[in-house]
C-alpha cells in the first residue's frame, strides 16, 4: 500500500483528491491537512466521508508528514508550495504538486504572473509536468511532479496532435475556453459569490491569464519552435467542467485533407491511441460537460474545413483538470494500470 498525504485537504482540489484516494485499492491516507481555524475530524468537515476516514484534519507540520507519508499531494494556493516542497523532498518522499510553482521553466514568466519571487529554483528545473500523454515516460521516474492547470490541460491535449503533425499555421491558434467557479479555489470573494456569478456571463484576464505561459510552453515543447496563442477564458455560472472551442488556421499548403488521405480526425486517434483518458469524437459530433463531469476524460470534437481546422474539448476541471491527473500521475510513479482509482 502507498502512504499518501494530502496537504490543502479543505480545498476542492484536496476534497476530490480524498474521495478518489478512499476508494483507491493501493492507497492508504496517512495525513490529512490544511489552514484550518481548529483541529477536527476531515468527516467533519466533510460529512460525506464519514465512517470512511477518520483522520484529524490540522496544520501541516512537515516533519510529521514526512514521517506519515511515501508520497504527498500538495493541494495549495500558487506561491505556497514552494515552501514546503523542499523539507519534504529532503526528506526523500516524492512530491505532486497542483500548484503552479513547479510548472513553469522560465522564472521571470512565473514572478510575472504570480507576482512573487520564486523561493525554490533549483527545483523548477528537475520537475516533470505532470501531463501524462506527453510525458509518461518522464512521470514514471519523477519525484517531483508539476500536475498542468485546468486550462492548460484541455488546450495542450486539443493542440498537440495538430503541431507534432505540422498541420497548422502556428500563429493562427486561438483559445476560447469556458470554466465553471470551481477553478478558482474555495475562497471567499466577491466575484465568485451566487448573486454574483449566477445568470451571468464574463470572459476574465483576457489573453493576460496566468495559464497562458504554460500553455505556450508546452505547445511550444510540442512544435519545436515558439508558440504563443491567444487566450480567453470566460466563467460560467455553474461548479466545475471546462469546454474549450479553438480555432486555427491550416499550413500553408494544408488546404485539402489536411494530412494527405487521412483525415484529422484519424490523426487525433493515431496520436492518442494508446491513451486511457482522452477520447476522440467522430466526424459530426462534438463533447459537452455533461459528457466528462465526474470523470477523468478529456473528450475532443474536431471540424476540418477547406482552410482551417476547429477542435472542441472537454474535461473536468477538478479531475482530470487537477485531482484526477495527480492520482493518474501517482499511478504511473507506482507502476499501476493508469485507471486505478479513477474508473
Amino acid at each position: 500500500m502507498i502512504r499518501v498525504g494530502v496537504v490543502g485537504a479543505t480545498g476542492y482540489a484536496g476534497e476530490e483528491l480524498l474521495a478518489l484516494l478512499l476508494r483507491h485499492p493501493k492507497v492508504k491516507i496517512t495525513s490529512v491537512t490544511a489552514k484550518i481555524d481548529k483541529v477536527q475530524p476531515i468527516s467533519v468537515i466533510f460529512p460525506k466521508f464519514a465512517n470512511r476516514i477518520d483522520l484529524l484534519c490540522k496544520e501541516p507540520e512537515v516533519e510529521e508528514i514526512a514521517h506519515e507519508c511515501d508520497l504527498v499531494f500538495l493541494a495549495l494556493p500558487h506561491t505556497v508550495s514552494m515552501e514546503i516542497v523542499p523539507a519534504l523532498m529532503g526528506a526523500g518522499k516524492t512530491v505532486i504538486d497542483l500548484s503552479a510553482d513547479y510548472r513553469l521553466k522560465d522564472i521571470k514568466q512565473y514572478e510575472k504572473f504570480y507576482n512573487t519571487v520564486h523561493k525554490d529554483v533549483p527545483r523548477i528545473s528537475t520537475a516533470v509536468y505532470g501531463l501524462p500523454e506527453l510525458y509518461r515516460s518522464r512521470i514514471k521516474k519523477a519525484k517531483l511532479i508539476a500536475n498542468p492547470g485546468c486550462y492548460p490541460t484541455v488546450s495542450i491535449l486539443s493542440v498537440a496532435p495538430l503541431l507534432e503533425a505540422k498541420l497548422i499555421d502556428i500563429g493562427s491558434i486561438i483559445i476560447d475556453a469556458k470554466s465553471g467557479v470551481t477553478g478558482a479555489g474555495r475562497k471567499l470573494a466577491e466575484g465568485f459569490l451566487f448573486s454574483e456569478i449566477n445568470e451571468d456571463f464574463k470572459a476574465y484576464k483576457i489573453n493576460n491569464h496566468q495559464h497562458s505561459p504554460e500553455i505556450n510552453q508546452e505547445l511550444s515543447n510540442v512544435a519545436g519552435t515558439k508558440v504563443e496563442v491567444i487566450f480567453v477564458p470566460h466563467l460560467l455560472p455553474l461548479n466545475r467542467g471546462i469546454l474549450a472551442t479553438i480555432y486555427t488556421k491550416k499550413a500553408q499548403g494544408k488546404t485539402a485533407k489536411a494530412a494527405g488521405k487521412d483525415s484529422v480526425i484519424s490523426v487525433y486517434k493515431k496520436f492518442y491511441a494508446k491513451e486511457p483518458f482522452v477520447r476522440i469524437k467522430e466526424e459530426g459530433s462534438f463533447p459537452r460537460l455533461k459528457d466528462v463531469a465526474g470523470t477523468n476524460f478529456c473528450d475532443i470534437g474536431i471540424k476540418e474545413d477547406d482552410n482551417s481546422i476547429i477542435i472542441v474539448a472537454a474535461i473536468d476541471n477538478l479531475l482530470k483538470g487537477a485531482a484526477g491527473q495527480a492520482v493518474q500521475n501517482m499511478n504511473i510513479i507506482a507502476g499501476l494500470d493508469e485507471m486505478t482509482g479513477l474508473a
